[in-house]
């Protein structure tokens, strides 16, 4: 198993994220920057070292309650800090199951971030067991095999609380039969999150 995220940052370093998705977001629409919605002081905490790491993230956009784009990378070949921004602009006008975002909704949009710990293989005897180390621990899980993999974000598993059906949903998605993670010759890949949120 993987351990919690690798190095955990502060709800400040989350908060300065979270606003630099926003203005990310806006800079795009708007053309300007919006530079307001940065100071000087989150400025300067997303110089942090800490965010310069490579890092894999995951932007989630909702509009009252209900999602309106999720953009990610499991993992990344440049730093946190950017990482977040480009994310930002993919979930809001890239997620291809949702329209770009209009300038109107960016106001009704709350944004969420996701920094990942490193994926890890689970190494687990049979279905049986899988289910348990699932139940006990809830993680962000990656399914693969050949060239098709999918994830889910330890988020969803307060819409599918069930270690059966997580795993059956994820394998759709991946476009796997939804059996598939019973055959035991899948890779399965687990990790962590911490999020912070608007909303």
């Amino acid at each position: 198993m993987t351990s919690a995220v690798d190095t955990k940052l502060s709800l400040e370093t989350g908060q300065a994220l979270l606003s630099l998705a926003r203005h990310s977001i806006a800079e795009q629409l708007e053309g300007d920057g919006n530079l307001e919605l940065l100071n000087q002081e989150t400025r300067t905490i997303l110089e942090a070292p800490i965010l310069q790491e490579k890092r894999g993230t995951f932007v989630t956009l909702h509009k009252h309650g209900a999602l309106r784009g999720c953009i990610g990378s499991l993992t990344s070949e440049e730093p946190l800090v950017d990482n977040v921004k480009h994310n930002a602009v993919n979930a809001a006008f890239r997620d291809p199951r949702f329209p770009p975002l209009s300038q109107d909704e960016l106001p009704e949009v709350s944004i969420e971030v996701s920094i990942l710990s490193q994926p890890a293989p689970l190494n687990y005897s049979g279905p049986e067991q899988l289910l348990e180390i699932l139940k006990a621990d809830k993680p962000g899980l990656i399914v693969k095999k050949g060239f098709k993999q999918a994830t889910f974000l330890p988020q969803v598993w307060s819409q599918l609380p069930q270690a059966e059906d997580f795993l059956g949903h994820l394998c759709l998605k991946a476009g796997l039969p939804q059996e598939a993670w019973r055959s035991g010759d899948l890779e399965i890949l687990v990790y962590h999150v911490q999020d912070f949120s608007e909303s």
